[in-house]
Formats: C-alpha cells, sequence, structure tokens
C-alpha cells in the first residue's frame, strides 16, 4: 500500500534535519513580507534594498546565512556573520515622517527577523510533512535561536519555549502594517522586471503560495489578491507537493544547501 514517507521513524529532529529541505525557499516570500510589515524593518529594507533590479537577493542572502550557521564549520560561520555585519553597517535611520529610527544592528528587529524565518520553515514544513512530535518541534524551536544569537540578539530575548514564542508572535502580529512604501517593494518583490527568465516565469506560482501562506491580516494589508478560487488553487498545490516533494531524492531535495556550502568553502 502507497504512503507518504514518514519522518516519524528518525526519531527526534533538530534544525539541521530540516533546515536543507529546499521546499523550505518556498516560504520565503511570506518570511520577507512578514519582515517587510514590520515599520522599522520595511522602512530600512525600502532605504536600502533595490528589488526592482536584484529581486533575488534578500532570499538569497538570508539562504547563505541560514545553511552557513546551521551547516557550516566555525570559520565559514565567522565569515558569513562578519559578511553580514558589514552590510547591516549603513543600515540606519532616524525617526521623521517617513518613519521610525531602525537600525539593522537593533536586536528586537532582529529578533523579529529571525522569528519570521523560524515560523515560516516551520510553517511550510508541517504543510508539507505533517505536524511534528513534541520533542522535535521543542527542539527545532530552541535551535532556530541560533539564527538570532550569531548576530546581536542575546540567548535571553528568543522566548522561552514554544508556547512564549506563540505569544510574541502574535503580539508582534498586531503591530504589522503596510504603506505606500513598503507595497511598492512587495510589489517589486513579487512582480521582478528584472533577473533570469525562470524567475519571471515561477512568480505566478510564488506569489500564489506567498499570499496563501500568510496570515490574512498581513495578506491585507499589502493587498494580495486573494479568493476562493485562489485559495483551492493553493490548496491544490499543496497537496501535489506532499505527495510528491517527500519521494523526491535527496540530494534534489538539499541541492540549495549543497550549493551554497559549496561556495562558501571554495
Amino acid at each position: 500500500m502507497a504512503h507518504t514517507p514518514s519522518r516519524a521513524r528518525l526519531g527526534t529532529l533538530g534544525i539541521r534535519d530540516i533546515a536543507a529541505e529546499s521546499v523550505l525557499v518556498g516560504a520565503g516570500g511570506r518570511a520577507i513580507l512578514l519582515q517587510l510589515a514590520n515599520p522599522a524593518v520595511g522602512r530600512g529594507v525600502a532605504e536600502h534594498s533595490d528589488f526592482a533590479t536584484r529581486p533575488l537577493d534578500r532570499l538569497v542572502r538570508t539562504l547563505d546565512y541560514v545553511y552557513t550557521v546551521v551547516y557550516g564549520d566555525p570559520q565559514h560561520v565567522d565569515a558569513v556573520v562578519r559578511s553580514v555585519s558589514r552590510a547591516h553597517g549603513p543600515v540606519r535611520g532616524v525617526a521623521d515622517a517617513s518613519g521610525p529610527s531602525y537600525s539593522a544592528f537593533d536586536p528586537h528587529l532582529q529578533l523579529w527577523v529571525a522569528a519570521t524565518l523560524y515560523d515560516s520553515a516551520i510553517d511550510m514544513h508541517e504543510r508539507v510533512y505533517g505536524r511534528l512530535d513534541d520533542a522535535s518541534a521543542d527542539q527545532i524551536y530552541q535551535d532556530y535561536a541560533v539564527l538570532g544569537t550569531a548576530l546581536q540578539v542575546p540567548r535571553e530575548m528568543w522566548p522561552a519555549d514554544r508556547a512564549a514564542f506563540r505569544a510574541y508572535f502574535s503580539s508582534e502580529l498586531e503591530t504589522l502594517v503596510a504603506d505606500e512604501t513598503t507595497r511598492r517593494v512587495a510589489t517589486a518583490l513579487l512582480h521582478p522586471v528584472a533577473g533570469p527568465l525562470w524567475l519571471r516565469v515561477a512568480m505566478p506560482v510564488a506569489r500564489l503560495v506567498t499570499s496563501g501562506l500568510l496570515p490574512e491580516s498581513v495578506r491585507v494589508a499589502f493587498q494580495l489578491p486573494w479568493s476562493p478560487g485562489r485559495r483551492r488553487l493553493f490548496n491544490g498545490l499543496v497537496a501535489i507537493t506532499r505527495f510528491v516533494y517527500p519521494r523526491l531524492p535527496r540530494a534534489l531535495r538539499h541541492l540549495p544547501r549543497d550549493r551554497t556550502l559549496r561556495a562558501v568553502s571554495t
């Protein structure tokens, strides 16, 4: 009898067991829009990023950082942390009519960015592989703190457990907004006019997935189109992914991680 490949037989999972899965990249748009909806993060990205001409940059840099921090050796981790810190240096601004003050070194903003990466990864993983057992969910949650603590987030700022995280995340969701500037950035991300042809061809699916994964309040804030028909398409795509993806060879499922690690080691 056919069955969906199970992860349960692997025992308790940690971040190293799931972060390499390329299907998690599908939640990248969700994570970025959640970040943009934080007023300070959104202003910093709007004033220091160029999605219009380099739409993949933020996602690629984030993946490089995640893969290296999770799987790299200490030398490569130090190198990527220094690279991120150099890039963060100019990302600062004072409060004015454009919005709140911000600094890429602000641990509260870094905490939010790390939180969106964790929450988006878990959301996508459980849609494809099913709900994690409690022991794995707890271990993965604690492991994900490294995405913030490798930079300027003190370990004690990472919510103590998953219940504390849910309370933190729900509270932050209530503060998220989108304005004309951040909607323009989101449009540049989701409707790229530059970049390779394959990217522009893939974007209708990416837009559907991003809209479907976002909390409704954030989807509405960014004025993303949604309808019963789009929901059915999204649910159908998730169902196909749930059936097909776990059966793919591991080398294909882990290809982005492996390419990143080869690049940083040369």
